[in-house]
């Protein structure tokens, strides 16, 4: 870019769209120049937020999307926006660009690219349609413990025994932060859509030697999996959700899962067949979030735990504190031992991954996540939900193109359904 200073604007105001302004602190040659929300105000909080971290100047807030893309100054933008947003969110973004009233060097759009297979496929369409550049956020992938850990694996295990064949991922907390993501509806699913669009591509990444593509050295070749609703549809903890989020469904009848796990098998680029373990979880009663890692190869194996932390503090019951999450992501407490991560956004994979990102689009070439990327992982989960919502074990190729779980329905009534098999037991 000769030089010139790339310049972001970030679509929505959320949570996530807080951590990546976060990360922006230790990235070199972009700044954030825009912020956009529906509410103008939160636009503006944003906007400060930058400005305070020192990672923009003059930011400007929006509460029109057409608008920031017009904005001179923004030569690329991250969509950060629910889950249900993002086919609109994204037309809106090509539609200036296919117009000529807008010019954009790229386009990243945060997991997962869409509710559905439909949804991802016309995402990853319009943007290609539009010919922006485009990457797929996510950030595990990302992870110095990831990274690192996967360069050596391949260097120094892979080249002398064989590739690795099994990965088994876990992401686990006590539940999102935002009422959207609780909504069955409006996010997809549950801690499926949710969270295992990371331990999936988590896995893949582990699997695939650096330098190559995941969808091209894995072929996905079956998928079983079990959904559950554990914690959340408990009386206690579902009242609990209604005062927290007053009018999200009631978990009591039409909950989301907030437990899941699937096996997905494939045959990799030497033809050996390798296993990605998935489990994920909104039950987790822990210090905070939970991210775990595993990769066995035929002489050697790697693990990574995040609750190892850069350091452990202990706070005792005399103490009064106050509810935060100045330790963690989704912590839990705030007395007993805990751990400490000094740089979350570092830490998660935030910072490389927008680094690469920008870097990538600055230069011309296509990141390391393409949105393409988005939709093979969206395919996945797709299939995950089948093979629970059937008890089957779904095999590839298979047509997903119209299929919307139960769940994102709100056809999905475990409770009920339970009860049910047990009087029709009871009576036989």
């Amino acid at each position: 870019m000769n030089g010139k200073t790339l310049g972001i604007g970030i679509i929505g105001s959320g949570f996530i769209a807080h951590f990546h302004v976060r990360s922006w602190q230790a990235i070199r040659g972009s700044d954030i120049v825009a912020t956009q929300s529906r509410d103008l105000e939160r636009a503006r909080e944003l906007a400060s937020y930058a400005e305070d971290l020192r990672v923009g100047e003059d930011v400007t807030p929006y509460d029109d999307i057409a608008a920031l893309v017009r904005d001179e100054r923004v030569d690329a933008v991250w969509v950060l926006t629910p889950n249900h947003t993002r086919v609109q969110v994204v037309r809106a973004i090509c539609d200036e660009v296919v117009a000529g009233r807008a010019s954009l060097r790229g386009i990243a759009v945060e997991k997962p690219l869409g509710r559905n297979l439909a949804e991802a496929r016309q995402v990853a369409a319009l943007v290609h349609e539009a010919g922006i550049p485009h990457a797929y956020l996510e950030n595990q992938v990302y992870s110095p413990r990831l990274t690192r850990t996967r360069d050596l694996m391949w260097a120094r295990g892979a080249e002398r025994s064989g590739t690795p064949y099994l990965a088994r991922c876990t992401e686990e907390h006590s539940g999102p932060h935002s009422a959207w993501f609780w909504d069955s509806e409006a996010q997809g699913g549950g801690v499926l859509n949710d969270l295992m669009c990371h331990s999936l591509e988590a896995g893949r990444f582990l699997l695939t030697p650096p330098g190559k593509d995941p969808s091209d050295w894995l072929r996905p070749v079956s998928v079983t999996a079990t959904v559950a609703s554990l914690r959340w549809g408990r009386e206690r903890y579902a009242a609990q959700l209604e005062q927290t989020h007053p009018g999200v469904q009631d978990y009591r009848t039409t909950p989301s899962e907030d437990y899941a796990n699937a096996t997905f098998t494939f045959v990799n680029g030497d033809g050996e067949p390798v296993i990605v373990e998935a489990m994920t979880s909104w039950g987790y009663v822990g210090a905070g979030m939970r991210l775990s890692f595993e990769l066995l190869g035929p002489e050697y194996s790697m693990n990574a735990n995040s609750l190892s932390g850069d350091a452990n503090v202990f706070f005792s019951r005399a103490l009064e504190q106050a509810a935060g999450e100045d330790m963690l992501e989704k912590q839990n407490a705030e007395q007993g031992l805990m751990p400490v991560i000094a740089d979350e956004p570092a830490a998660y994979g935030y910072t490389a991954e927008n680094t690469h990102i920008t870097r990538a689009f600055a230069d011309g070439r296509t990141p390391l996540e393409s949105l393409d990327s988005g939709v093979a992982v969206t395919e996945l989960l797709m299939a995950a939900y089948y093979a629970a919502e059937t008890q089957t074990v779904v095999r590839f190729p298979v047509d997903l193109s119209d299929y919307v779980p139960a769940i994102a329905r709100r056809a999905w009534h475990p409770r009920a359904e339970q009860g049910a098999r047990e009087e029709k037991g009871a009576q036989a």
